[in-house]
């Protein structure tokens, strides 16, 4: 345990590549990632990434391929979704903060409404309560009244409401520059030093 350890978690909206770019970025800064995956994000993730995850039997080189060799031993810390005993189900577990990336409606209710369903619910709760860093990341588009007034609870509570909409003042090139652009928005938050896009008034 670590006070620069982070969270990230995936649920079950599109977005997946993402939250996959996001892990990826932190790997490579160094970073310890406590990993939490729900089983609609694994439902998301084969959709849109062609990748196949078991949460019984969770391998890294699953979800990130080659890239997972990258990763120090222990970097990435997988945590079951149902497993209330881990660390970072309790305020006494030091993190950074922690990110939601996709984020669903689901998730973004069960947290505005202290649910505590599973993991990720529990860990995004003890973040608020300890007043550390929460990004939640919703990419739902038209937003009915009740995740809107879902959304604006949480925002009143303390979580940052990171919605992924990429920036086309970067003038991205390709799907890839547009998912950049959101995880550097991301790690712009945690504090996590990147090079994902140029920034608005540097040339």
């Amino acid at each position: 345990m670590a006070a620069n350890d982070l969270v990230v978690a995936m649920t079950g909206a599109s977005g997946a590549p993402y939250g996959v770019r996001l892990l990826e970025v932190l790997i490579r800064a160094g970073h310890t990632v406590h990993l939490v995956l729900s089983p609609a994000a694994v439902q998301v993730i084969q959709q849109e990434m062609d990748r196949r995850i078991d949460l019984e039997h969770f391998h890294l080189s699953d979800l990130l391929g080659p890239i997972a060799e990258t990763a120090a031993p222990e970097q990435v810390l997988y945590h079951d979704y149902r497993n209330f005993m881990a660390g970072i189900a309790s305020g006494t577990f030091l993190t950074a903060g922690m990110v939601i990336c996709p984020c669903s409606g689901g998730t973004v209710a069960a947290i505005a409404h202290g649910l505590s369903q599973n993991l990720i619910h529990r860990a995004a709760d003890v973040h608020l309560k300890e007043k550390r860093k929460l990004v939640i990341v919703p990419r739902e588009t038209p937003l009915s009244v009740v995740q809107l007034r879902n959304l604006t609870i949480c925002a009143e509570v303390g979580a940052i409401v990171l919605p992924a909409a990429p920036g086309f003042y970067t003038k991205p090139q390709s799907l890839d520059d547009a998912i950049n652009f959101i995880v550097g928005r991301i790690c712009d938050q945690l504090g996590v030093e990147h090079d994902l896009f140029q920034r608005w008034g540097t040339s």
